[in-house]
């Protein structure tokens, strides 16, 4: 049967560190993204990954949604991403965003890589740009990206930090850093 386990697992070591280091957009694209059969992303679709780097209390959830009733399960992907300084660019870049669906290469502390929004991209759900009203308080915007997928998130072959968030993948974005 199809749903029938196929592995157990052991406690790991406790070694993980949490948070993320930073995040890769790729305008969304129907091309194809490669997998192995253990479900690791090997290639990607051309395209170029815009570099987000992240200090703080940016955060990843995905939440698994099944219905008994109605033989159903799917994803629910959440990134919040705390941005740090208000720029005109950034509002730019913030209403291209909202506007589209991009796909995102979330980078672990870890140094693991995943990819969010794969099928279906992610869409900007909520955000706030805001002063504060403390002199310790955000200046800056916080943004919550979702994604809706019929499967979790996919890892990314080979990665290992943000230096390598496309690990040992073939057909690798070209990477835009900002300024």
């Amino acid at each position: 049967m199809a749903c029938d386990l196929s592995s157990g697992r052991q406690e790991v070591c406790k070694e993980s560190i949490g948070g993320l280091s930073g995040v890769y957009f790729i305008n969304y694209t129907t091309g194809s993204f490669t997998t192995d059969a253990s479900g690791y992303i090997t290639a990607f679709p051309t395209a170029s990954a815009y570099y987000y780097q992240l200090k703080g209390t940016s955060a990843y959830t995905e939440t698994v949604n099944t219905s008994r009733e109605n033989g159903t399960t799917f994803q629910s992907q959440e990134l919040v991403l705390n941005l740090k300084k208000i720029t005109q660019e950034m509002n730019t870049q913030l209403k291209l965003m909202a506007y589209g669906r991009p796909q995102i290469v979330v980078v672990t502390n870890n140094g693991d890589s995943f990819l969010v929004g794969r099928t279906l991209g992610a869409d900007v759900t909520a955000g706030t740009i805001g002063t504060g009203a403390a002199l310790g308080d955000l200046y800056g915007y916080s943004v919550t990206f979702t994604g809706t997928e019929p499967y979790p998130a996919n890892f990314i072959t080979g990665s290992t930090s943000a230096a390598n968030p496309f690990g040992s993948a073939t057909n690798k974005p070209t990477i835009v850093y900002g300024s």
